[in-house]
């Protein structure tokens, strides 16, 4: 084997592998930017989003029923409903 000949198979060697190595690596989630810096790639996880979702269903509930339970209307009903509930009581 000539000198030129191992010097094309080691360059076929590297570039082979810088390929697998790449392709590892983008299935895995990581990028890197222009200087070189890598990070992981943002992924859309639609069970998280789903979960998130629903969280902000429940404080939206969870904040009607703190202030409406504060309001003047629902004390004259939750009276009313008190009295109701004592006169049927006797």
């Amino acid at each position: 084997m000539s000198f030129w000949t191992a010097v094309v198979v080691l360059f076929a060697i590297a570039a082979v592998t810088s390929i697998i190595r790449g392709r590892q690596r983008a299935s895995a989630g990581i990028i890197s930017d222009k200087q070189g810096n890598e990070s992981y790639a943002p992924r859309e996880d639609a069970e998280a989003r789903r979960e998130v979702e629903e969280l902000r269903e429940r404080i939206k509930v969870l904040e009607r029923i703190a202030t409406d339970a504060n309001t003047s209307e629902t004390r004259r009903i939750q009276a009313i409903s008190d009295e109701i509930e004592s006169l049927n009581d006797k």
